[in-house]
């Protein structure tokens, strides 16, 4: 069953090319400038939806984009803090509101508000700085196994019982990313090496958008692992409600990153998560804490 549900996936798979994947992601970055109106940008409707709401790394990375285009050059967007007001829909355009709240010699802050249907869905700030030298440290990348001797994430879902033939075929559906996966049983850390699929061109801004669209990828289940739980439990229903994110250095995600995520808490139908990003070389890339909802209805 688990080789069937893998030679299934992988022939479908063949059939969409992954430059195209990640040309679609790309193209989410892709803001329209309201015409005549200073710092508010529109992303249009999708014609077709792939999932109940809109992906939350998805308006994540929109909204810093949207910050970014009203920042001088030179101050690279280096923190983010963001929450999750409702759930959005991918066949209604989005309007992004940029509010110019501080610029200094060396930082800059942004304010965006996202509203669909007149409604705010998603608020996030952002800092920005211009590159300074200063004093440097960071917590050594933990002892990992390399990419190579991970498993690829369609061969864990596909040994996993629990996901439904449905589940299966939409979680193992082609991904702007390669994943490759290490969950110790019985662990509360695990980790996901990511690499994008087909390049992406040299912009680094791009490249953080990338990296602030995977940050939310997976991270909510570190709060699940104590508990046994995961996305398919039946009765669980989990979604983020405010994910804050460090920049630390500039990445490329066609190189090899690794995710490395726990939880330190739960409780009051929430779980608390944190997240270290890797450059394969051991380089501290970006740090991300999210809380969300976990809410388990009683079966039976």
């Amino acid at each position: 069953m688990i080789q069937a549900r893998i030679d299934r996936a992988r022939e479908i798979n063949a059939k969409v090319p992954a430059e195209a994947v990640v040309a679609d992601v790309a193209r989410l970055f892709e803001l329209d400038p309201v015409p005549g109106v200073e710092d508010e940008f529109v992303f249009p409707a999708l014609a077709t939806t792939a999932r109940d709401r809109i992906f939350g790394g998805q308006v994540i990375a929109q909204a810093m984009i949207a910050a970014a285009r009203t920042v001088e050059a030179g101050k690279t967007v280096h923190s983010l803090h963001a929450y999750f007001l409702r759930g959005g829909d991918e066949t209604k355009p989005l309007h992004f509101r940029v509010h110019r709240d501080f610029d200094g010699r060396s930082f800059a802050n942004r304010r965006v508000v996202v509203r669909q249907d007149g409604k705010v869905i998603f608020n996030l700030t952002a800092s920005f700085q211009r590159p300074t030298p200063g004093l440097a440290h960071q917590v050594p990348m933990p002892d990992l196994l390399p990419p190579e001797a991970c498993v690829d994430f369609l061969e864990t879902i596909a040994a996993d019982p629990s996901v439904s033939e449905e589940a299966f075929d939409h979680m193992a559906r082609r991904r702007a990313f390669e994943l490759r996966n290490h969950r110790p049983a019985g662990a509360t850390q695990h980790y996901q090496w990511f690499r994008v699929a087909a390049p992406i061109g040299d912009d680094l801004l791009i490249h953080r958008a990338f990296l602030a669209f995977a940050s939310d990828m997976g991270l909510l289940s570190s709060a699940m692992l104590p508990h046994g739980l995961n996305w398919s439990t039946p009765g669980l229903f989990s979604t983020s409600l405010d994910h804050a994110m460090w920049f630390h250095d500039d990445i490329r995600v066609d190189d090899w990153f690794v995710y490395v995520m726990d939880s330190d808490w739960s409780g009051g139908s929430r779980g608390l998560n944190r997240g270290s990003i890797y450059r394969r070389d051991g380089t501290l890339l970006a740090s991300a804490v999210q809380e969300g909802l976990l809410r388990l209805a009683p079966q039976g």
